[in-house]
């Protein structure tokens, strides 16, 4: 749903119509996400987190509880699944610290826990990756003015024991991860009103349709939170408590319909063993009565 503002012109509703916030469950491709948007100083502002929504059959209940000290609710079914604070959850605001662009890590500064022990050496019997075939033969017929001076090709070496690496030591000149200094950030104002729009007065729904059957119903937008409670007690949990009540009869009579259907299979498959069975055994019968004639 997109909650408006009351002078929204609801004669021209569509995509581009300014809104102070969108809420609700979203189902596009493999996304199935509850989208909470704000819209703050010029911009649309998605929720930073990701909330799931539900995907089955039933009908569901998606409230948004706004606070005047700046802090959210999202509940599915009456159950909490996110909250926090509007200034954390969403890019309303600047960062209140960013980087200082005037510092830079020392050019000295050694960042390297370990480093190479400078008196380790590679052993002199350490063997190399790849060894000369000794077994290869110049080819018969091969000219060195002509061809070049020949080579036996290279081959494996059985003893090859890896790439050779000097030990790692403690570096003495380590300093740790150079961190970068933070800074306030000038651009930053804090707001104490995130949550505060002139005027609600106006709702629309926001609905890209691939499939038949969504239905939207009983929405309720009020600044009492008992209120709403109210309102999904009469509205809502009767409806859910009816439905569970069908789907449980559907799925008894789905599981019992798959029952059926399976042991038609099966009986099915077993008529023709035992007709294949029948046939392999008049087969027989006649090779033996020909052998025997």
């Amino acid at each position: 749903i997109r909650l408006m503002a009351a002078d929204a012109n609801l004669e021209d509703f569509h995509g581009e119509t300014p809104y102070n916030l969108m809420f609700g469950p979203d189902f596009y491709g493999k996304e199935k996400k509850v989208f909470v948007t704000f819209y703050y100083k010029g911009k649309n502002h998605h929720i930073k987190k990701s909330i799931r929504c539900k995907n089955d059959v039933l009908t569901h209940l998606y409230t948004l509880i706004l606070n005047p000290d700046n802090t959210y609710e999202v509940q599915i079914d009456g159950e909490t699944v996110e909250s926090g604070d509007l200034e954390s959850d969403w890019d309303m605001l600047p960062a209140k610290t960013i980087k200082d662009p005037d510092a830079e890590k020392p050019e000295d500064w050694d960042e390297r826990e370990y480093i190479d022990d400078e008196a380790d050496t590679k052993p002199a019997d350490w063997e190399p990756k790849q060894i000369a075939d000794k077994d290869a033969k110049k080819p018969e017929g091969w000219d060195d003015e002509m061809d070049g001076e020949w080579e036996p090709p290279m081959i494996d070496n059985p003893e090859y024991k890896g790439e050779w690496k000097p030990k790692q030591i403690k570096n003495p000149s380590y300093k740790g991860k150079w961190i970068h200094p933070d800074i306030e950030n000038p651009e930053y104002t804090p707001d104490d009103q995130l949550y505060k729009y002139d005027s609600w007065g106006a709702i629309g729904f926001e609905i890209w349709q691939v499939k038949a059957g969504t239905i939207f119903n009983n929405v309720i937008v009020t600044d009492s939170i008992e209120e709403a409670k109210e309102h999904a007690a009469e509205r809502f949990e009767p409806l859910r408590e009816a439905e569970k009540e069908e789907k449980e009869v559907a799925d008894k009579v789905e599981a019992a319909k798959l029952e059926a259907e399976e042991r038609k299979r099966r009986e099915e498959e077993e008529e023709v063993k035992r007709e294949e069975e029948e046939m392999q055994r008049r087969k027989e019968d006649e090779e033996r009565k020909r052998r025997e004639e």
